[in-house]
């Protein structure tokens, strides 16, 4: 089942999908399993396994840190796949890659599509690389069933927006304010504005992100967008608190 339809099959149980944030090898592989776990039990719909990367360009301060921690630890590209593949085997929730680009290249586009697909993943989120230049890598993708996940920003204009949404499958995900990820937005009219803007111009599902960090967030965003994707927030919360803390967390954010 591709990522379109899984997200809209989903939908026809519950108003809004939450899709949740690890960055592999930090703390540990042992601990993101831990999390996983937590966030299966609370009935999370779809996973980023961010790979670490040294210069991750769109990430706050939490996740910058979190990437270079794991660096530091010896993490590798193989133990992410490998660490992929255990999770979509062992859980219903579907995982894709979240990263940057220089780790595409230095594997190679076909060989990258390939272990993803072999790993269960079922897209990548790669903030960094312009359209333009994705499109080898988006056929390989189409061929081997994963999808592109492409991000529509409050800078696109409505003349952007309809290239992004016409090279746009799987789904979008919609960035509710400028900067990087980690600091709180408010989940109001803008944004909301923002994801009607986007859906002018695809018929893919809309994930909203960058700033999700409550109940009330997640409401205010039903009825407009399919996917509320949360990410600093959970960190903050797993760092403070651990499992139970972040247990407490996904409940109260879904209940």
């Amino acid at each position: 089942m591709g990522l379109a339809s899984y997200i809209t099959e989903r939908r026809q149980h519950r108003d809004i999908l939450v899709m949740a944030h690890v960055v592999c090898g930090y703390p540990s592989f042992h601990q993101n399993m831990q999390a996983l776990e937590v966030m299966a039990a609370a009935g999370v719909d779809l996973v980023e396994l961010q790979f670490p990367f040294s210069e991750p360009s769109a990430d706050g301060p939490l996740f910058v840190k979190a990437n270079e921690e794991s660096l530091k630890s010896g993490t590798t590209i193989d133990q992410c796949f490998d660490f992929m593949r255990a999770a979509s085997e062992r859980f219903s929730f579907k995982v894709m890659m979240m990263g940057y680009y220089n780790t595409v290249f230095k594997m190679g586009e076909a060989k990258f599509v390939a272990r993803l697909a072999d790993a269960g993943g079922v897209a990548f989120i790669l903030p960094d690389l312009p359209l333009e230049e994705s499109t080898d890598l988006h056929r390989l993708a189409a061929v081997a069933g994963v999808e592109p996940i492409i991000l529509m920003t409050p800078t696109s204009s409505d003349a952007r927006l309809a290239v992004l949404g016409a090279a746009s499958r799987g789904m979008v995900y919609v960035v509710a304010r400028k900067g990087v990820t980690g600091s709180q937005t408010a989940m109001g009219d803008d944004v909301l504005a923002l994801v009607g803007r986007c859906r002018q111009y695809t018929r893919v599902p809309m994930g909203v992100g960058f700033g999700i960090a409550s109940r009330a967030d997640l409401d205010a965003l039903r009825g407009s967008a399919d996917v509320a994707i949360v990410g600093t927030a959970a960190l903050k919360v797993w760092q403070a608190e651990g499992a139970e803390g972040l247990r407490g967390f996904f409940n109260a954010l879904m209940a």
